[in-house]
């Protein structure tokens, strides 16, 4: 007998990829979205789904999917999920990143207790980190509103998972990236404007902060992960990450050199894209994930940099002949 996922989110980028898993173990899948038009990334499995209108902030939207379902799997991916973001927005952003969480564990509980729920934290929890590197029991420090909502959402998640005994995991994801991210993300703002330059748009590419130090993934890795944390027999919390960081210069530089460019004759430091709050070295102890869900991450730090500007430079020359792009106009 197959069983039964909901994925909130399920129209970004973790939500495509854990959909696509899912299918692929014979799951039937719903996913709750608050815009049907917004479906680009599910155009290939949309047949192979189940849509609900709805989103976190709706605690009714919630409970009548979690009632008519009656999902063994509840995984939570919906949130504002951008840190400079939270800064411009921060009330919109507890309301969806923080109680949001809460009314999704509140919809498990009422109509659906015995079901499995995932919940996506965040490396941005530990923000000011106080331990090298950080693990699942790292002291969280977080230094934005994104942090400070993904805190809220951690501890109710535990809290429910202890007062409720329902079977509630955190995953403690630390930046994990594809060619599937938005373009408001310093990655793909990145291999965005090496395809821009390569093809003569700009010439130039404006960042912030080039030391900042991170420990990235590919995305399509860590919603394995997710997946064994909910197969497991007790619930329980665990890092998700490489155990290798890399700076954003590392990024650039790699990008840049997949198109034969040197990126220092193109990047230029804008104290604007500088975080109010820096954030400056984080690294994952995945040590935990790995030996109890025998978890590892397929693709590399440079495999996964050459995948997305590759991608990247697919899509400009797919729809170079129609003189538009989601680049921009092609003058």
């Amino acid at each position: 007998m197959s069983k039964t996922a909901l994925i909130t989110g399920i129209n970004g980028q973790d939500g495509s990829y854990l959909a696509e898993l899912l299918l692929d173990k014979q799951y039937d899948v719903y996913g709750l979205v608050r815009e049907i038009s917004n479906l680009t990334l599910l155009e290939p499995i949309l047949s192979d789904i189940a849509l609900l209108h709805g989103d976190v902030t709706n605690q009714t939207s919630l409970d009548t999917a979690v009632n008519e379902i009656q999902p063994d799997e509840v995984y939570n991916l919906a949130a504002q999920s951008s840190v400079a973001a939270s800064w411009g927005d921060p009330v919109a952003t507890g309301e969806v990143t923080a109680l949001g969480v809460l009314r999704v564990l509140e919809a498990v509980r009422q109509h659906c207790p015995d079901a499995r729920l995932f919940q996506a934290s965040s490396a941005e929890v530990f923000g000011n980190v106080e331990e090298m590197p950080q693990r699942e029991t790292t002291p969280f420090c977080p230094r934005s509103p994104y942090g400070v909502a993904k805190v809220y959402a951690h501890w109710a998640t535990v809290n429910y998972r202890e007062t409720y005994g329902m079977f509630c995991c955190n995953g403690i994801l630390f930046n994990h990236e594809s060619p599937r991210r938005g373009i408001e993300f310093v990655t793909r703002k990145i291999t965005n404007g090496v395809a821009r330059i390569h093809n003569g748009l700009d010439t130039e590419l404006r960042l912030g902060n080039l030391d900042a130090m991170r420990d990235w993934g590919f995305a399509g890795d860590y919603v394995k992960a997710m997946w064994m944390m909910l197969q497991q027999d007790e619930p329980d919390d665990y890092v998700v990450a490489t155990g290798e960081a890399h700076s954003v210069r590392d990024f650039v530089d790699i990008a840049f050199s997949e198109v034969g460019l040197n990126y220092e004759d193109y990047v230029v430091v804008d104290p604007k894209f500088f975080r109010p709050a820096e954030v400056n070295f984080m690294l994952g102890d995945v040590s935990k994930t790995k030996k109890i869900l025998g978890w590892e991450p397929d693709v590399a730090f440079n495999e996964l940099v050459r995948m997305m500007v590759l991608v990247d430079l697919e899509i400009f020359n797919s729809v170079k002949s129609d003189n538009r792009s989601i680049f921009g106009d092609l003058d």
